[in-house]
């Protein structure tokens, strides 16, 4: 999110740039070398960087979903300096007393015509580019040693003569440029594409060959799909409401009716899901107790050699034990079984399964036959995702079909944190994460429910290059994302990872709406953007273009801020005090979906509980994300206006309810049990047998009550234990 303008700061000669001065400040003269003319040019002639508060008014589309709360500060009360409307003020066209000045231009730019500036240019004091001043040390030592005297102050004819110049007589300038930008239909765009995957996609489109659609063409859009035509923004402006498409889905929200939080869970992982996993494990419990036997590694004391075949019941009790550990954290698995009598004692775990089952459940998990796996036929993609491949399949499967987006989609990544080696993991540093399994994500903003996901497992192989624009990887990763919500008028929210002109106007063409930031790095963008950098500007200036369906601005506030919008325009509003461009106002309060998702599942974390195997771990996070879901369909439910839960109480009754149906056992308190009686001819102690060669230290083992070495075990539960007391303590005669 852009907040106060943090997004966008640029490094350019191996150092982060400096802070553009504000006004007032001190400021040391320079020289306008020559070779620095065409730059000027641009700067001045071509773009029109104007003061935010000169920019038409309108008022965001978007509105917050709770009022932020925090204290503001109220500084004194100071009379603030008026913002010049008809032209540079005296002071803002002073001498220049920094090597990095301001840019100093008139409010009102009117288009040119001319290549070249005139002989007779009167010496106006304006700031150079400041990468140009860094790339040349013999200039900017020069700027250094040498003190210039006070020049003439231009005056206003001067001021108006130097910005007009060449715009006036010539016959190459129509009256039609000044005009609104022309506004390309949609069905027009349709009618020239064959198939938006692949003609339309190139990035040099052969012209049509019905006349009709290319003369049509001609007066209405540009030739090529990626021909941008920018111009300045129309005045007055155009209504962000008459730009924006209209959303034509109706009946948002749950698509099931919801009564309970059971019931809706099982939506999700319904009899067939559930049937898939307990043949999975079942299967995989049996390759391994066999690949044991046949390596001669399968002993009494191992733990497979307890399995028994799991079944519905017992996997969906698994799971509530899973989420349970989600809401009582503890920092040991063990410790949810523990029977110290002390206060941290939580007895239910073991009633309802045991921690030797628990832990064979969790090493015989399984999703994918191994023996089905054939490499050959899968690409490196699908190879590295084939043990989860099934679960990741029902998952987009279940939350599509039982949930209808609102208008607003927020496109982000999320990191689900893997610090051991994996080929796909990735290093993302702005993360709570920093590294681990990254996956695109398509969210509702208003509520955050996960609506398609994508796990990033490219080939690291150098790919080939992409046949047209769109087809590489990003712009393709949107395309799959949004596939199937076509012409519905969806607004997608993206940041500057994802945006392009080149990927706004495509979806634009399939009836979205695209608004977030951007990187002037990217194709097709003026040359007037790109070159603008953030000492250029003035603290509360913005520049911008558009080309009819596409809106491109960059303005300056704390840092330098780009943004890509195919309705916003131009507009500003006025937030919490400040002026900002309504494109940004409304990103801060909808691009927060993925973010506002990750948010409520780090309250309750299910997956933090360490294992080795990284698509167990994948999974938890799918089954928290699963019961997130839940909970906002059953908030969202009609059923459920007068009654309605909270996310943790959601949990909590789901939990309930799962053990309550499925569970055999019964929920009794430590107190309540009985002591239990073994007989004594089955439980004895014997010494550990002396090993040749070995010292008799390592024969002692520690003991599984109070930790202390001890040569004693028991033979009939196979336990290291002492004499005394922990073997009476343990066995009650």
């Amino acid at each position: 999110m852009v907040v106060d303008g943090s997004v966008g700061v640029e490094q350019r000669g191996g150092r982060k740039r400096a802070r553009g001065s504000e006004r007032g400040s001190s400021s040391r003269p320079c020289a306008i070398d020559p070779s620095f003319f065409n730059t000027l040019f641009i700067c001045v002639f071509r773009l029109h960087v104007a003061e935010i508060d000169e920019l038409p008014r309108g008022s965001p589309l978007e509105r917050p979903l709770h009022a932020k709360r925090r204290r503001l500060w109220t500084p004194p009360s100071s009379d603030p300096v008026p913002l010049s409307t008809t032209g540079p003020s005296s002071s803002e066209l002073d001498i220049v007393k920094e090597v990095e000045p301001e840019i100093v231009v008139a409010n009102e730019v009117a288009p040119s015509c001319s290549s070249a500036f005139p002989p007779s240019l009167p010496a106006l004091y304006v700031e150079v580019m400041a990468d140009d001043v860094a790339s040349t040390p013999h200039h900017h030592q020069s700027l250094q040693r040498r003190s210039f005297q006070r020049r003439r102050r231009p005056c206003d004819a001067d001021i108006e003569a130097a910005l007009n110049y060449g715009s006036e007589n010539d016959s190459s300038c129509d009256e039609d440029e000044e005009g609104p930008p022309i506004m390309i239909p949609r069905a027009l765009q349709q009618d020239l594409m064959d198939t938006p995957e692949d003609d339309v996609l190139d990035e040099v489109l052969p012209p049509s060959s019905n006349p009709s659609i290319a003369s049509t063409a001609e007066t209405m859009m540009p030739h090529d799909f990626f021909d941008f035509q920018w111009e300045s923004f129309p005045n007055p402006p155009i209504s962000p409401n008459v730009r924006r498409e209209v959303f034509s889905v109706e009946n948002v929200g749950p698509t099931i009716p919801v009564t309970d939080p059971y019931l809706t869970f099982r939506e999700i992982w319904d009899e067939e899901i559930m049937g898939h996993i307990v043949q999975q494990t079942n299967i995989y419990a049996q390759q391994v107790a066999a690949a044991m036997m046949e390596n001669n590694s399968l002993c009494p004391s191992s733990r497979i050699s307890y399995w028994k075949d799991t079944n519905e019941d017992e996997i969906l009790v698994y799971f509530a034990i899973i989420l349970a550990m989600g809401v009582v954290v503890k920092s040991k698995l063990v410790d949810y079984w523990s029977t110290d009598g002390s206060i941290f004692v939580t007895p239910a775990f073991s009633t309802h399964m045991s921690l030797k089952r628990f832990q064979l459940l969790n090493a015989c998990l399984h999703f994918s036959n191994n023996n089905d796996m054939c490499v050959e036929s899968l690409s490196p993609s699908e190879a590295k995702m084939f043990k989860i491949a099934p679960i990741i399949e029902h998952c987009n499967k279940r939350f599509q079909a039982l949930f209808v987006l609102n208008q607003n989609l927020a496109l982000d990544e999320s990191l689900l944190q893997w610090k051991g080696w994996l080929s796909i993991n990735q290093f993302i540093p702005n993360k709570a994460a920093a590294v681990g399994i990254k996956t695109y994500e398509l969210c509702d903003s208003e509520t955050g429910y996960l609506w398609r996901f994508e796990v990033h497992a490219h080939k690291k192989a150098t790919a080939a290059q992409p046949a047209s624009i769109l087809d590489a990887s990003t712009p393709a990763i949107v395309l799959r994302l949004l596939q199937g919500l076509e012409n519905h008028g969806y607004t997608v929210w993206m940041d500057n990872f994802y945006n392009s002109p080149a990927l706004a106007r495509s979806l634009k063409s399939n009836g979205f709406d695209v608004v977030g930031t951007l990187r002037t790095n990217r194709q097709f963008l003026p040359d007037e953007l790109t070159q603008l950098t953030k000492a250029a500007m003035r603290l509360g200036q913005i520049a911008g273009f558009t080309s009819g369906d596409v809106d491109v601005l960059v303005w300056r506030d704390q840092n330098r801020v780009a943004t890509i919008s195919t309705y916003h325009g131009n507009a500003t509003t006025i937030v919490e005090g400040k002026t900002k461009p309504i494109v940004v106002a409304d990103y801060n309060i909808m691009m927060g979906g993925v973010d506002k998702k990750d948010g409520m599942l780090a309250m309750y974390p299910v997956e933090r509980k360490r294992t080795r195997v990284w698509y167990k771990k994948f999974f938890r996070r799918l089954l928290n994300v699963s019961v997130l879901n839940s909970y906002i369909i059953y908030k969202k439910s009609p059923q459920q206006v007068t009654h309605r839960h909270d996310h943790r109480s959601f949990r909590t009754q789901l939990i309930t309810s799962i053990l309550d149906r499925h569970s055999k056992k019964q929920s009794v308190s430590l107190a309540d049990q009985p002591a239990v009686r073994f007989e004594a001819h089955s439980h004895y102690l014997m010494e550990h047998p002396p090993m040749q060669g070995k010292w008799t230290k390592k024969l002692r083992r520690k003991c599984c009550i109070c930790n202390t070495l001890t040569r004693f075990y028991c033979a009939g539960c196979n336990k290291t234990v002492c004499m005394h007391p922990c073997f009476p303590s343990l066995h009650t005669y």
